[in-house]
């Protein structure tokens, strides 16, 4: 038992995630109904990274705001610049694919348990606002991150002139709450494996079968947004090869992301990877959990494709310009998405009312989107997530380019 916990030590952390991966595809097929004490791995596992990302968020920014230097380079306006334009781009690249691809549905009634879709774009924004003024106890204890960041960045421009040692206090207590989140990140091996069993255990593939089409052109556009369009942007920014540093992206976060299909839940994971491939924590700290609201290209690809599915189906003729207007309709919304109940399929509805599709029709293809949620949700969080942190890094390595410094894409192994 103590060589085999050796061998698991030398193993890095990805190695461990990719061997507990196998394991649970295993058992999910061989042992389909033994289901309790393996599901309970993954749902610790979740519910753990949700249980301290709000508060490593808090500490994180608060004490990052507090000990800045004015003059300080953060790299936080190009990080959102890059946000911006990721989730756009995002967005019509699902427009172009839905015209090269055009799909018709076989409409499903709504799920029952849907929360009602937004009225209108001003509903997503005032959501959104008054996100930001939520009570800080509350926002912690419901992941509000809008909230958080706002609080945390208020809390450190408070604290910014009280005395060195109340900032070492607030600094200690960040890096206290890191370690945890290190504990937690250790567990993943296991927590993937139980994810997995329950995903395949539960779901299968059979319900998927009818929608293959609609599938391979959502993850044709997500593997293509991840694979060409923002590796092209990270080139302009660092004038060198950005494959190393989108693999490194997609395998130390997308893996995480994809299968517990939260982006809040990968914060920490997100934190922790930015901190091994050495970027300014004054930046990563902020930048993370504001991509995790506001960074949504997986989810502008699913608002697009499903909406113009919605059309097809329809048979509404679709000319240029309402073309872009989707695009930015879709980009808009996508950036609102965390702050609607039900995500990115419950903005569905907004954006087909651009075509003058009916609501119940709309909330048809609601339904689709559902029963494909499984893998759908999965590939969109695992592309938005791990463009947090490529965003992040590609925005310092600018900065670190422009500086004459050398950019060289390491990553610290780290074992459990």
């Amino acid at each position: 038992m103590r060589n085999a916990l050796k061998l698991w030590n030398r193993l890095s952390l990805v190695q461990q995630i990719i061997l507990g991966l196998i394991i649970g595809v295993i058992l999910g097929v061989a042992v389909p109904d033994a289901a309790q004490p393996v599901t309970i791995l993954g749902t610790l596992f979740v519910g753990a990274l949700k249980a301290i990302a709000p508060v490593l968020v808090l500490f994180l920014v608060m004490a990052a705001i507090a000990r800045h230097q004015k003059g300080k380079q953060t790299n936080m306006k190009s990080v959102v610049v890059l946000y911006l334009i990721g989730t756009f781009a995002a967005a019509v690249v699902a427009v172009a694919a839905s015209f090269i691809f055009p799909i018709s549905l076989s409409l499903v009634d709504s799920p029952e348990d849907a929360a009602a879709p937004p009225g209108g774009i001003g509903e997503v924004l005032q959501t959104l606002l008054m996100n930001m003024v939520d009570n800080p106890v509350n926002a912690i204890v419901n992941a509000n991150y809008i909230g958080i960041l706002a609080w945390a960045i208020l809390f450190g421009l408070a604290l910014r002139n009280t005395s060195d040692t109340t900032k070492s206090v607030i600094s200690n207590c960040s890096d206290a709450v890191s370690k945890v989140v290190t504990w937690v990140i250790k567990l993943a091996p296991l927590g993937i494996m139980g994810l997995v069993f329950t995903s395949i255990s539960d779901n299968g593939l059979s319900s998927l079968a009818s929608y293959g089409k609609l599938l391979a052109v959502l993850l044709g556009c997500m593997f293509f947004v991840a694979l060409v369009v923002n590796p092209l942007i990270v080139y302009v920014l660092i004038r060198q090869n950005p494959y190393p540093l989108v693999f490194t992206c997609l395998k130390e976060s997308g893996v995480t992301a994809f299968f517990t299909r939260s982006s809040a839940a990968n914060i920490p994971v997100n934190m922790k990877l930015s901190e091994r491939l050495g970027l300014n924590k004054d930046s990563y700290s902020v930048s993370i959990p504001l991509g995790a609201t506001i960074n949504m290209g997986g989810a502008a690809v699913t608002i697009t494709v499903l909406t113009l599915a919605a059309v097809h189906t329809m048979h509404i003729e679709v000319d240029i310009i309402s073309a872009i207007l989707l695009s930015v309709l879709a980009a808009v919304s996508a950036c609102g998405a965390s702050g609607v109940a039900g995500g990115s399929l419950l903005l569905i509805p907004l954006a087909s009312s651009l075509f003058g599709i009916p609501a119940d029709v709309a909330m048809q293809v609601v339904g689709v989107g559902f029963i494909i949620g499984v893998v759908q949700d999965s590939a969109e969080t695992a592309l938005n997530s791990s463009t947090d942190v490529l965003f992040t890094a590609a925005a310092d390595f600018k900065e670190r380019r422009k500086a004459g410094e050398p950019i060289k894409i390491n990553i610290k192994n780290e074992t459990a």
